[in-house]
């Protein structure tokens, strides 16, 4: 398993779209250290440091979470409680990254503390461009504080 530092952390069950989100941000050229998880208990379980993921430092948290929502056992929402819960992670910046534009949805996301909630566009080109505004914005101008 890898455990360093990781600038994206991508929480997405469908292979499809995980490939899709990494190609469009390897085009961009914004990050290089992506980890793909496929669920939001792989998620957590990197987060907190657990499972396969316990010998990882705690204190290098992910520059990004861009979390699916809509995914089997703990969704997207679930982590994204857990992850805004407690004080060490509750910094990290996440980006909910659905294809659902359903209000409930988006007004629970901002409730447990998304950062921001992103549509995924249809068209392959406005993906690509969107992706590589929001890498921008959250890796290179947002700053997080040292320690949290």
């Amino acid at each position: 398993m890898k455990t360093s530092t990781v600038d994206i952390l991508l929480v997405e069950d469908h292979m499809d779209d995980a490939e899709l989100t990494i190609r469009a941000l390897k085009k961009n050229q914004v990050v290089n250290n992506v980890l793909h998880v496929n669920s939001g208990l792989e998620a957590l379980n990197y987060i907190f440091c657990q499972g396969p993921y316990e010998n990882r430092n705690i204190r290098d948290i992910p520059r990004l979470v861009l979390l699916d929502l809509k995914m089997p056992g703990i969704d997207g929402l679930e982590v994204l409680r857990r992850v805004k819960q407690h004080q060490q992670t509750s910094v990290i910046p996440v980006v909910v990254l659905s294809s659902s534009r359903e209000e409930k949805d988006i007004l629970e996301s901002y409730q447990l503390g998304a950062n921001s909630y992103f549509v995924k566009p249809v068209d392959f080109e406005n993906f690509l461009l969107a992706i590589a505004h929001l890498s921008i914005y959250w890796l290179q101008l947002n700053q997080l504080p040292r320690h949290a």
